[in-house]
């Protein structure tokens, strides 16, 4: 049975995008004094480029509040690529109007906690010996395959609704309460639980989550979607009830921003839009 103890403490994940967004205060005074038309139209056509490419897309988003005017969301397939990107728009001359308050590197990921538990108990039924050749090349052959069934996922597209909720969040590593120093099962057992308060908000929010240890400051990413902003305080208020939630999550910053479609950048910036397709 799946409720059996086992020796395995580490679930297996999947990783997909490459993820990094930036978020910027635009420089007002400087840019009241100097605003270019040819810049907004400049930094329009890059993104526009960028996201008919296949290697990935990206998104801007109007934060609002005082923690930044403007967020970049990137994704891409690898690192290099981002770092390509990141270097390449660093040089558009309209980001010496902006200062750069924070930025987030991650990559989308989705736990198989019950894949690895019910994979381990299926190689052992079968007398295969763990870390094995035959183990290691099993396992390896199932988790090729589940990734060919969750491309889907790992490759989503940017969601399109207005409204993006941004947080990043650690489980708790604490003296009294330490999440990695639970079972396996218990952990997956408080992941389903949170899961299914997740669910009760589907076709009203779409959701990413990314893995960020080793990459970033905290370990995991947030990205929620909705074109209902009230739905994020709904969503996140009855998440602080479940169990994972309650004893073992470290949150970070919030980040509220209403999605701009590259033709509302010169609104942003008050320039009239008819001037940006000017010669």
């Amino acid at each position: 049975m799946l409720g059996e103890k086992t020796n395995i403490k580490v679930p297996e994940t999947l990783e997909g995008w490459a993820i990094l967004h930036k978020i910027y205060k635009v420089k007002w005074d400087e840019w009241g004094l100097n605003s270019d038309v040819r810049l907004v139209g400049q930094l329009c056509e890059t993104l526009e480029q960028h996201n008919k490419s296949e290697s990935g897309q990206s998104a801007v988003f109007s934060i609002i509040g005082h923690k930044g005017d403007l967020l970049f969301l990137h994704f891409r397939k690898t690192l290099d690529e981002l770092n390509e990107l990141e270097r390449y728009l660093n040089k558009l001359e309209i980001f010496k109007y902006m200062e750069e308050t924070t930025s987030y590197v991650s990559f989308l990921e989705l736990g198989l906690y019950e894949m690895t538990l019910k994979l381990h108990k299926k190689f052992t039924d079968e007398g295969i010996k763990l870390g094995t050749e035959e183990w290691n090349e099993k396992w390896k052959l199932a988790l090729e395959s589940e990734k060919e069934r969750m491309l889907g996922r790992l490759y989503m597209d940017i969601p399109d609704e207005k409204y993006l909720c941004f947080y990043p969040m650690n489980k708790l590593r604490g003296e009294e309460k330490n999440w990695y120093a639970l079972d396996i099962q218990e952990r997956q057992a408080l992941m389903r639980e949170h899961g299914f308060v997740g669910r009760k908000y589907a076709g009203k929010v779409k959701q990413i989550i990314t893995g960020s240890i080793g990459f970033d400051d905290w370990e995991w990413g947030v990205y929620l979607f909705s074109q209902d902003p009230l739905v994020f305080k709904k969503l996140i208020y009855e998440m602080r009830f479940d169990e994972a939630s309650i004893w073992y999550a470290e949150f970070g910053p919030f980040y509220i921003g209403l999605r701009k479609e590259l033709n509302e950048m010169s609104d942003f910036f008050n320039i009239p839009s008819f001037l940006i397709n000017k010669d």
